[in-house]
């Protein structure tokens, strides 16, 4: 296990977690499997969708109403203490959906099924006209362009 991960395991702790350097996420992928990865994130997907309790949280983001007040009553805790957590960690709540509204756009543009109107809609844009902005100051291209092939 040393070996693999590159440094010293700690078996018997206190806490039963795997940390990497936040760098790590930046390091490429040598042997990466594309269907592998598709499968287990429609596995995810489908596991998130059936917990219970956690359903409002993933209906927030089409109704545009991902409120940070929401979000960390959600997690248990206070907006303050949810805005410490992440400051602790270089990142603000808005940062982090404005990312996972772009990192979804990319992959709902990927499903040629899914329509334009659709996908804003998905990700909270009350216009699509606003969602096509958004994609072109994230990407740089329009959500025509990022459909074409090898977009991206």
């Amino acid at each position: 296990m040393a070996r693999f991960v590159g440094t010293k395991v700690e078996f018997g702790a206190d806490k039963d977690e795997f940390a990497l350097n936040v760098d790590a996420r930046e390091l490429p992928l040598i042997h990466a499997d594309t269907h592998l990865n598709d499968l287990l994130l429609k596995y995810c997907e489908a596991a998130l969708a059936d917990r219970r309790g956690d359903v409002s949280q993933l209906r927030m983001l089409p109704h545009g109403r991902v409120l940070v007040e929401d979000v960390a009553r959600g997690l248990g805790m206070s907006e303050r203490t949810l805005a410490r957590r992440l400051s602790d960690e270089g990142l603000n709540f808005t940062e982090i959906l404005q990312q996972l509204r772009r990192d979804l756009a990319v992959r709902y543009l990927d499903d040629r099924k899914l329509h334009v109107s659709k996908i804003s809609w998905l990700l909270g844009f009350h216009e699509v006209s606003a969602f096509t902005h958004a994609i072109k100051r994230w990407t740089g291209k329009t959500p025509r362009q990022m459909r074409t092939a090898g977009a991206y």
